[in-house]
């Protein structure tokens, strides 16, 4: 046991506590100030973030020894911080947050934000928030709410703010807010580095902001592209990967005339539409509903194709109205002459969901849900086939029945469970 003695939101709090005891339950189990919310406890998730002398710290893997005399701010000590004060404004005026969980570690990493990087845009923001997770929001309205602040303070400066800036650079801080200026031999750190950005650089590849992502495959739809194979391919989309397959009882050739046939396709996709046919463009919609997820996403998208290995991308984004979610993703199928008269589809969708529907988009349901889909598509390929439309006339839009679609995938699910025990 050793006694340990922390400046905590400006009150003095000393316990005789075990040498190995984290700051995080010191917190929590002696200071009884349970605002400081332990998630992984690996110091990954960031949700127990506090700050040490100003400067965010992960309490999960910190030693309350090693913090001894040491400034803790927690969460319930930020009234009379003026960044936290906007910060909080501008989560709630941005819907940043849902269940609360990441909420308090999230405030202390975009305080350090707001102070440390005064120009930050959406990419640097994603950047810095790497560290902290959050399984609800889909982080837009979390870097939304951060952008604002900056951009307050950018139209009208603070000049509490300001001293705070200052104080973080080694200069003279002048009046600040309560809560106490960084040590100063953090001011010899370089400005721009997070405790995570090192680690980020070393073990992954250039972060690549995911809104960046869809506002680059919304222009992307615009732009001038050529369906031949020698068009350079465009950038795989990052995120959530689905594959599934489907066989058509008919030679390769005749099914490829199919499916390169955009009105073609959406007829037997259930719930997508379309509005506006150019060559290989297309605008539409795509309507989805399962269990107490519903969307209509309106959006652009075009299709990349090789005539030769019958390969096609049809690469696409859009939003839907409602949720104000965006959605892009790129579907790849691939065409396998079995025999000749049986061909094989290989699908793979790649998507990326940001928003209030992010929440979904891994979901062990909703991929089953989606493998379902594809399934569906595949048998509607097959009926179309066979039952072709008259000549000149629309194709019929395949019909859908998200409740028989949503029993469906519980089924199997049931199924599954039921042969693994057996």
């Amino acid at each position: 046991m050793a006694l340990v003695t922390l400046d905590v939101n400006g009150r003095k709090v000393s316990s005789d506590v075990p040498a190995r005891m984290h700051l995080g339950d010191f917190l929590r189990e002696e200071a009884r100030l349970t605002g400081t919310h332990l998630g992984c406890e690996h110091g990954v998730c960031g949700a127990c973030t506090v700050l040490m002398d100003g400067q965010p710290i992960r309490s999960c893997i910190s030693f309350a020894s090693a913090c001894a005399g040491k400034h803790i701010t927690t969460i319930e000590g930020y009234d009379a911080d003026p960044v936290m004060r906007r910060l909080r404004e501008a989560f709630t005026a941005h819907h940043a947050l849902q269940c609360g969980y990441c909420t308090p570690g999230m405030l202390a990493t975009a305080r350090d934000i707001v102070l440390r990087c005064p120009d930050a845009d959406d990419a640097r923001i994603r950047v810095e928030l790497a560290g902290n997770l959050c399984r609800c929001t889909g982080y837009m309205g979390i870097v939304a709410a951060i952008r604002s602040v900056l951009a307050d303070l950018i139209a009208t400066p603070d000049e509490e703010i300001s001293a705070l800036r200052r104080a973080l650079r080694g200069e003279p801080a002048g009046a600040v807010a309560a809560l106490p200026a960084p040590a100063s031999s953090s001011a010899a750190a370089p400005a721009a580095q997070t405790p995570f950005e090192g680690f980020i650089a070393k073990v992954t590849t250039p972060v690549k902001d995911t809104a960046a992502s869809a506002s680059s495959a919304s222009t992307a739809s615009s732009a001038s592209t050529s369906s031949s194979a020698s068009t350079a391919p465009a950038s795989r989309t990052k995120g959530s990967e689905i594959t599934g397959q489907f066989e058509v009882p008919f030679p390769a050739d005749q099914v490829w005339d199919f499916m390169v046939d955009l009105p073609a396709v959406a007829s037997c996709l259930p719930g997508a539409s379309i509005t506006e046919h150019d060559g290989d463009r297309v605008k539409g919609k795509v309507a989805i509903k399962f269990g107490p997820m519903s969307a209509a996403f309106n959006g652009a998208a075009r299709l990349e194709r090789d005539d030769t290995t019958k390969t096609a991308v049809f690469r696409g984004a859009g939003q839907d109205t409602l949720s104000q979610s965006r959605a892009n993703g790129d579907i790849t199928y691939r065409l396998t002459a079995l025999d000749s008269s049986r061909t094989r589809v290989d699908v793979e969708l790649l998507y990326s969901l940001q928003g209030p529907l992010a929440q979904f988009s891994r979901s062990g349901l909703v991929r089953d849900f989606v493998r379902r889909m594809i399934a569906d598509f595949g048998r509607n390929v097959t009926a179309r086939l066979q039952r072709p439309a008259d000549a000149g006339a629309p194709p019929p839009v395949a019909a859908f029945s998200p409740t028989r679609m949503f029993f469906g995938v519980l089924w199997d699910r049931i199924k599954g469970i039921f042969s693994r025990t057996h």
